[in-house]
């Protein structure tokens, strides 16, 4: 991981599950719109999907993570 991730993944530990669920809504719908954007030849940055893709995992995780613990 790079340090730029490892931020982003620090900045998530640090939020509430409220937070997250609602970067995680954020993060699919933003998902949508690459993706809709792509179909109709309108998408520069393709990567960008793939980025997107990751984030919505990292988030997954940490909800995941924080759900065990709390057990």
């Amino acid at each position: 991981m790079t340090v730029k991730t490892n931020k982003f993944v620090e900045e998530l530990r640090n939020e509430s599950a409220t937070a997250l669920n609602e970067r995680l809504v954020a993060a699919k719908k933003e998902l949508f719109n690459l993706r809709f954007q792509n179909a109709t030849n309108q998408l520069d940055n393709t990567s960008r999907i793939k980025e997107v893709r990751k984030e919505i995992a990292r988030i997954q995780t940490i909800i995941t993570e924080q759900a065990k613990a709390a057990k």
